[in-house]
């Protein structure tokens, strides 16, 4: 009696999947695939005629590494992620057109694709601002090949670019002739911008000096001359002015 209970037990584990979130289930019977996928959850089938198949429909990293044509015509060393994930929906498609092997058509599909769009560039081109255009055209490449198969490609990330020497080492210098001429060109800004403040500050100065002679008329020089004659004879120590009406000049007598 333990025996059976135990092969009865053994049986029901071994008649049930559990499909996890991330995934969906395919069950087959004598080697025919069930119309409809499961979802997360349980699946019960007897596994003496039927079998689970789980199709990851989570995003998947396939890394790879690949050597890329360049318009010049060089081989540039490459590692690459490719993004993806199968649609939910058209996992049955996948499995049944293409098989659980699937991977080996993300990796052939991109290779070519890879292929055709970095022939389009220069080699700089893929160590410079352009490796975010050539990406994104990969990827869109990719999506109209497989797009209809059940694939969704979401990026693929050129992760290190390995140029040759002679190449990698012009491309630096360059970089660093660039940088500096930036750098100069900043300089020679800051001191034109100096040189301009300097010529406005003297112009400044140079229109005020020549206002202020402008504005010293005979007239307002003598009214001058009268107003300060009386704030010093105001002085009780001021005791005797000598002037010629032009100029004076205060004595101060020294006390009795």
């Amino acid at each position: 009696m333990k025996t059976i209970t135990v092969f009865l037990a053994a049986s029901f584990f071994a008649s049930c999947a559990v499909i996890r979130p991330g995934e969906v289930g395919l069950k087959t019977r004598l080697g025919k695939l069930s119309p409809k996928t499961k979802e997360a959850g349980i699946i019960y089938y007897n596994f003496f005629t039927s079998r689970v198949i789980k199709v990851p429909t989570r995003t998947i990293n396939r890394e790879v590494l690949i050597n890329l044509p360049s318009k010049e015509g060089l081989t540039i060393r490459s590692e690459i992620s490719i993004l993806y994930r199968i649609k939910g929906e058209m996992a049955r498609q996948v499995i049944e057109e293409i098989g659980i092997s699937y991977e080996n058509i993300i990796t052939s599909v991109f290779r070519s694709s890879a292929a055709d769009i970095t022939s389009k560039y220069f080699a700089k081109d893929m160590h410079s601002g352009q490796r975010d255009q050539i990406e994104k055209e990969i990827a869109t490449k990719m999506n109209s090949i497989l797009g209809a198969k059940g694939f969704e490609i979401e990026a693929v990330l050129l992760k290190s670019i390995i140029l040759p020497d002679g190449l990698a080492k012009a491309i630096e210098e360059k970089l660093e002739a660039e940088q500096n001429a930036q750098r100069m060109d900043f300089i020679l800004m800051t001191e034109k911008k100096e040189a301009e403040r300097i010529i406005i500050e003297a112009e400044a100065t140079r229109d005020a000096q020549v206002l202020l002679t402008e504005s010293l008329t005979d007239q307002i020089l003598k009214l001058r001359s009268i107003e300060a004659m009386k704030e010093f004879a105001k002085n009780p120590g001021t005791r005797l002015i000598v002037t010629d009406g032009k100029t004076p000049v205060f004595f101060n007598p020294p006390q009795p």
